[in-house]
């Protein structure tokens, strides 16, 4: 399975890992993914994967990745449908075991986005 990365704008890279730190649940052993919609590279060692509109996964990778930050595409290694954390991230050659999976409260990060444009807007 392969994927291609999503053109964000840049943010530094400590602010684009606590923003969504601050939107996942606690670590869980498994999810079941039977397609990914897009992936961003947050640090060497953290992505988010897309599995749907309203569905993220923060997986956190062994910090030998060194070229995450910079791929292009990824792939995941895994068998059947289900990501765990026996699963790898494939960046080029690189092998990046999944050291942890947290689901992203995607709809809640959405509205607290969208009550802050609602803040900065200004008022006639």
């Amino acid at each position: 399975l392969s994927a291609c990365a999503s053109s964000l704008p840049r943010v530094s890279e400590e602010t684009a890992v606590q923003r969504y730190q601050s939107y996942a649940g606690a670590p869980v052993e498994r999810f079941t993914a039977f397609r990914v919609a897009g992936w961003t590279a947050l640090s060497r060692d953290k992505l988010v994967l897309w599995t749907g509109v309203n569905e993220a996964w923060l997986l956190t990778v062994w910090n030998n990745c060194q070229d995450l930050q910079f791929a292009e595409r990824i792939r995941l290694k895994r068998t059947g449908a289900s990501v765990t954390r026996s699963d790898m991230v494939l960046v080029g050659r690189e092998r990046c075991p999944i050291s942890e999976i947290r689901q992203i409260d995607v709809k809640q990060m959405k509205a607290d986005r969208a009550a802050e444009r609602g803040r900065d807007t200004p008022q006639r």
